[in-house]
């Protein structure tokens, strides 16, 4: 099995390099784009191969305002949400319930990923 391909679209900037290099020091993990821009999503996502896209919502308890429109269509992503603090986070995909991490951090972060990727 091949790396699990990551997109990046978080802001602030910080909280992006922070999940950015969090991905990249993982071995079974690629950030294969960065985006500060969340209006640039759809269209990357056009000519990207990625598998994972950790997007900033304005409140990660709801689904980000694209997150209907990436599900439907790109129904194989899975999108993990994460508030602007970076304090709550959700995953999404298609066919499943939401899923909250109750207590954000690295560990759990990465832990979630590998389990949707399963």
């Amino acid at each position: 099995m091949g790396k699990i391909k990551v997109l990046v679209a978080v802001r602030p900037r910080m909280l992006s390099q922070l999940v950015k290099h969090t991905v990249a020091r993982q071995p079974d993990m690629d950030v294969v784009r960065e985006l500060i821009d969340p209006a640039e999503l759809l269209r990357t996502l056009r000519s990207t191969d990625v598998e994972v896209v950790i997007a900033t919502a304005g409140d990660a308890d709801r689904e980000p305002g694209l997150g209907s429109t990436l599900l439907a269509a790109y129904p194989h992503l899975k999108i993990m949400t994460l508030s602007e603090t970076g304090a709550t986070a959700m995953f999404y995909e298609s066919g499943s319930p939401k899923k909250r991490i109750e207590e954000v951090g690295e560990e759990s972060m990465l832990d979630a990923i590998r389990e949707l990727m399963r």
